[in-house]
């Protein structure tokens, strides 16, 4: 089995931060101890941008793209440093990381997206993607979905 995380961040939802399955890309390579105590670190195996992956294609089983969500978030915020910001014209960037994770993906592999409706709604994200999940939450802010790649 081999995962990619394309967004890995600081890894924040895996219980494992160094599962032997998995390659871990940001294009950040980032680390900021915060006041309040908090640690951004966000160390991935390969730094590159989630439109251009650096891999070959059909390689992973399993890709988890967890891009930014936010659009309006203070440059110097804890949001913006912690998640990223996507661009105003944040459509052709997160079709771009779809098409991306799609490619790098195995025939019948499995792509799994988050995303949070707080400032872009999930069915907006949706019509950029052209296709639908299989299965995810239908219900909670944070969305957790399953495309597959056939």
């Amino acid at each position: 089995m081999k995962i990619l995380d394309v967004c890995c961040g600081s890894k924040m939802f895996w219980y494992e931060k160094h599962e032997p399955h998995t390659t871990y890309m940001d294009i950040r390579k980032y680390y900021h101890h915060l006041e309040s105590g908090h640690v951004i670190d966000v160390n991935p195996d390969i730094q590159a941008d989630w439109k251009h992956i650096p891999l070959d294609d059909e390689t992973f089983d399993l890709v988890v793209f967890d891009p930014p969500h936010l659009i309006h978030a203070g440059k110097t915020s804890w949001l913006a440093e912690k998640y990223g910001v996507l661009p105003k014209d944040w459509q052709p960037e997160l079709k771009a990381g779809f098409d991306e994770c799609r490619r790098v993906l195995k025939l019948n592999g499995v792509l799994i997206f988050k995303w949070n409706d707080d400032q872009i709604k999930f069915s907006e994200v949706l019509k950029v993607f052209g296709q639908r999940p299989i299965l995810g939450d239908k219900r909670s802010k944070t969305k957790w979905s399953v495309f597959l790649k056939e």
